[in-house]
């Protein structure tokens, strides 16, 4: 049961039982309904039954002493500079995530492959219509609600998922140390930013991949991820919600500043980012 293969594969059929299961509580509960309400009550169970809770089922049978916490790294907290250097570099990050977005997005497939491309495109608008049904609110109550659905919850589920579980497996395979500790960090990156199904802002996902991963690793704690991953879903539902209600453009600030005609600040936020990691880095190192 110790070698990798076998643990993915036990993960993943856990994981497809309690996927099965959200779908079925949902469907017997709203009947398949469309409503964005419904659609709501679908991404909570199934970001709970496909991310959360397979994690954790699994560090249990997989830890000797049935402590599945210790086992996906959530047993050890981070300081506060640790907590204040995660949320700097995520905020600081802004710019450069939506400059390398807008990079992304200038990427074409070739002609052959024109039919693809029309698909991923549709895949990519209907992914941002459902976001923006999701982040609109017209209240504190409803904005809070937001954030616990779409920043807080998919921050621990999916770190559970990708750095707590995948990383850990891989990291453990039959390499040498720190050669397998690098392609675990950016083979679960680049399986975190394929498995959204948005093949335009592909890149800058598998760059936030990595460096949640790396931030594990350092760390040492799945809590630093976390915070990252959360940090960097909540500005998003913050602004939406800040630019929605007083009238200005919502796409203004949050997700062009740093492309276009303000690549500078993308270039230098991605400076700063490193600067920040760096920091981090030895910050973990000293302690």
């Amino acid at each position: 049961m110790n070698k990798p293969i076998i643990r993915i594969l036990i993960w993943l059929g856990i994981m497809a039982v309690l996927t099965s299961l959200a779908m079925v509580i949902w469907t017997v509960l709203f009947h398949g309904s469309q409503s964005t309400e419904s659609l709501k009550w679908l991404q909570l169970v199934q970001t709970l039954g496909t991310f959360a809770l397979p994690p954790i089922l699994c560090a249990w049978i997989w830890s000797a002493d049935h402590k599945p916490f210790t086992w996906l790294g959530m047993d050890r907290c981070i300081t506060r500079q640790t907590a204040l250097l995660a949320i700097a570099t995520m905020v600081c990050a802004i710019p450069s995530i939506n400059l390398l977005a807008d990079l992304n997005e200038r990427i074409h497939l070739p002609a052959c492959l024109d039919s693809i491309e029309k698909i991923l495109r549709s895949y990519e608008d209907a992914a941002a219509q459902l976001t923006e049904r999701f982040l609109q609110a017209d209240n504190i109550g409803t904005m809070v609600f937001n954030i616990i659905l779409l920043a807080l919850l998919p921050a621990m589920a999916e770190e559970l998922t990708f750095r707590g579980t995948l990383q850990q497996i891989m990291a453990n395979g039959p390499k040498s140390e720190k050669a397998k500790v690098h392609v675990a960090i950016w083979v679960v990156a680049i399986v975190f930013s394929a498995i959204h199904m948005q093949f335009y802002g592909f890149v800058p996902r598998m760059l936030l991949g990595a460096m949640f991963g790396y931030a594990f690793v350092w760390t040492g704690s799945l809590w630093a991820p976390i915070l990252m991953h959360f940090t960097n879903n909540a500005v998003a539902v913050i602004c939406y919600y800040i630019f929605g209600e007083t009238g200005r453009n919502k796409d203004s600030l949050a997700d062009t500043i740093g492309a276009g005609n303000t690549w500078w600040l993308g270039v230098l936020s991605l400076i700063v980012v490193c600067v920040l990691l760096g920091l981090l880095e030895r910050s973990c190192r000293n302690e």
